[in-house]
């Protein structure tokens, strides 16, 4: 057997921990060495499915002493391999620490393991008649760890803001064992650095985060969608920046390609209003409390929409109509996989950025001779680009399609943008960040790692080596 010493380690601190599960068995982690970023596959050496904080910080103590390798894994739905066990060592699922701790209802929070879905939060919280903004495309499979990982965002991030911003305090073990709160249950905080802040997009490599305080809002009782259709990606992307600096405030503002709208309908065979002549769509989404202003405001912005060129526009007649097109945007990430190989780069420009980025990405295709199906946030300017392999050979992929990334990711830089939004850096997007980091920026990160992990052993083989 290979790696000799760690496997045995791992299966000594197995029988010193009865009471937390163990995989040493390879069928049974074949999961756990690969998540939702492209056909990325690592072959872990041991999973454990620990069951409290306590049992996370016994893990950790061990491990750390030991120099055992630990790649904290949640509901694998990461998209830059971040979660991946490159090397030998202990995946640590948190998959058993889905706990709803409590929902305070006085101070409009709730405090949560790290293990729960996202979806399961919503729905928890909604029966109180409170709403935990946050909507990740994968909010029915995504864990509240993860989104917390990678600083996760969604459609409604335009209106309500993204993860970090309704965080307001952690239960942290640290790579020794100890184990902290970053902050305290309120609104506000001024003591000390914000660690809260510096766990949220960490990606596993400071700590494992098992409990969390979020903040909660009472929950908006309606919701109208419309959807207008566009013969050409320019006049689209404008059009979202006119709505923008109007006095009318969509919840959500998602762009859509065509094609990206056509895979994700065949695969769920679920309906979406198309036009033959149409490349491009924005779905909009408004919610409130007062469903005659929701249609004031849709209606307010046909004038602005007829004025880039929209070819149609339509409202949703009700709500499983809403839930139908929701269902197509969400899917188009996960469905266009399906058809080809790909690479997702998660770019993030400035708002009014946005249409000369599209315009890039389709040169930069031409060039390189590769088709892309773009969708995302275009209310916050961050778009996903699927770069698709189709034909092209496995040297050219390999080869020449990461120079017309490093093309792409220079053109968000010199724009004001930066090389990911949501998804973070983790495995694939790490040889790209010099792009947008420099020298200085890697020592400061370094030395934060080494405060908080001097032996190194918290998902290393990542963007920080």
């Amino acid at each position: 057997m290979q790696h000799t010493s760690i496997f045995d380690s791992i299966r000594q601190l197995a029988n010193e921990l009865k009471e937390v599960t163990f995989l040493f068995n390879a069928d049974e982690m074949a999961e756990y060495g690969s998540d939702y970023t492209e056909d990325l596959y690592f072959p872990p050496t041991a999973v454990c499915f620990p069951n409290s904080t306590h049992d996370v910080s016994f893990i950790m103590r061990y491990c750390n002493q030991l120099g055992i390798p630990v790649f904290t894994r949640g509901a694998g739905t990461g998209l830059s391999g971040a979660c991946l066990p490159v090397s030998e060592g202990l995946v640590l699922s948190t998959k058993k620490l889905n706990r709803i701790v409590s929902i305070d209802t006085q101070n409009l929070t709730a405090t949560v393991q790290t293990g729960v879905i996202n979806a399961q939060l919503k729905a928890a919280v909604e029966e109180e008649g409170l709403y935990y903004p946050p909507d990740p495309a994968s909010q029915g499979s995504c864990s509240i760890g993860g989104n917390l990982a990678h600083g996760a965002g969604g459609p409604r991030a335009v209106k309500y803001g993204i993860t970090r911003d309704y965080v307001l305090n952690l239960e942290v073990v640290l790579p020794n064992g100890d184990v902290i709160w970053t902050g305290a249950d309120t609104l506000k905080n001024s003591t000390g650095f914000s660690l809260t802040h510096l766990m949220v997009g960490s990606e596993g490599m400071l700590g494992v985060i098992t409990q969390a305080v979020l903040k909660l809002i009472p929950k908006p009782t309606q919701e109208l969608l419309l959807v207008a259709a566009f013969a050409d990606l320019s006049d689209c992307a404008r059009a979202v920046n006119a709505v923008l600096l109007s006095k009318y405030k969509p919840c959500a503002i998602e762009l859509m390609e065509k094609s990206g709208v056509e895979i994700s309908m065949e695969a769920t065979q679920t309906s979406f209003p198309t036009h033959p002549q149409a490349e491009a769509y924005l779905l909009f989404a408004f919610d409130g409390f007062d469903g005659d202003d929701l249609f004031s405001q849709a209606e307010g912005i046909f004038e602005l929409l007829d004025a880039h060129n929209a070819l149609d526009i339509l409202p949703s007649p009700k709500a499983d109509t809403s839930a139908a097109w929701w269902k197509v945007r969400r899917a188009i990430g996960e469905t266009v996989k399906q058809v080809s190989p790909y690479k997702e780069e998660d770019t993030v420009v400035p708002r009014s950025a946005m249409p000369g980025l599209l315009q890039k990405v389709k040169e930069i295709g031409n060039q390189y001779g590769f088709q892309s199906v773009c969708y995302g946030h275009a209310g916050d300017g961050n778009l996903h680009v699927n770069i698709l392999k189709n034909d092209l050979s496995d040297q050219y992929w390999h080869e020449e399609i990461p120079k017309a990334i490093v093309e792409i990711f220079t053109y968000c830089k010199s724009v004001g943008g930066t090389i990911s939004g949501e998804h973070g850096i983790g495995l694939v997007q790490s040889p790209y960040l010099p792009i947008v980091m420099n020298d200085t920026h890697y020592q400061l990160f370094r030395g934060i790692k080494e405060t908080f992990d001097p032996k190194g052993i918290l998902n290393p083989g990542k963007w920080l080596g």
